[in-house]
């Protein structure tokens, strides 16, 4: 898979998850829900971006949180590039651009809503508020709003992309990081040396 396909991929990724946020944002009040199916609801909430709507206490708690979230995809993107310079498995390179996605989604939220968007108590949030935001730069709340009956977190598409990222490396662990003693796997190397080779005939 090249860069400029995980590159699109990311983006397409990004763009859903950012549109369903602002539109949920600027549409509901936190609290507010709408039933599309008997087990499935749109519901919106914000926690302050860690798994179960946990938190780390203290003054500076949300602003280690933020930079620590953004060391960590630094390495998620060094890991997909390289990944993509060693030509490693599709599936690899797949799983890594969507947790890359899902984690950079969330990171907009926790570093940029805090100053775009007004408080969401009992209220529609308006977009660049002209007596501004709820918080700071770095302290942003993560818009969440996918509940199911038989689940209790609910999410959004961002810990969705993540979800899937990671249960991809799960399900092709194999595909995903082959050992090079395999003979498949060796196989798989000489005929997509040989490709070039046979294309010049």
């Amino acid at each position: 898979m090249t860069l400029k396909k995980a590159i699109a991929l990311i983006i397409l990724v990004l763009l859903i998850d950012q549109i369903s946020k602002i539109y949920i944002k600027t549409h509901f009040a936190i609290g507010d829900g709408v039933n599309v199916f008997s087990w499935f609801k749109i519901y919106f909430i914000e926690n302050e971006g860690m798994a179960w709507g946990a938190k780390i206490p203290g003054k500076y708690g949300k602003l280690a949180l933020s930079l620590f979230r953004i060391g960590a995809i630094i390495g998620i993107g060094y890991w997909l590039w390289d990944s993509i310079r060693k030509e490693a498995s599709k599936v690899l390179i797949v799983s890594i651009a969507l947790i890359f996605a899902g984690a950079f989604g969330n990171i907009i939220d926790s570093v940029f809503y805090g100053i775009i968007f007004n408080d969401s108590t009992h209220q529609v949030a308006t977009f660049m508020p002209a007596e501004g935001g709820y918080g700071t730069l770095f302290h942003g709340k993560v818009v969440d709003m996918f509940s199911f009956s038989f689940f209790d977190p609910v999410f959004n598409v961002a810990d969705s992309a993540i979800s899937v990222g990671v249960a991809l490396l799960i399900l092709f662990n194999k595909r995903a990081f082959p050992k090079r003693k395999d003979p498949k796997w060796l196989a798989q190397m000489d005929n997509e040396a040989a490709a070039p080779e046979e294309n010049k005939d």
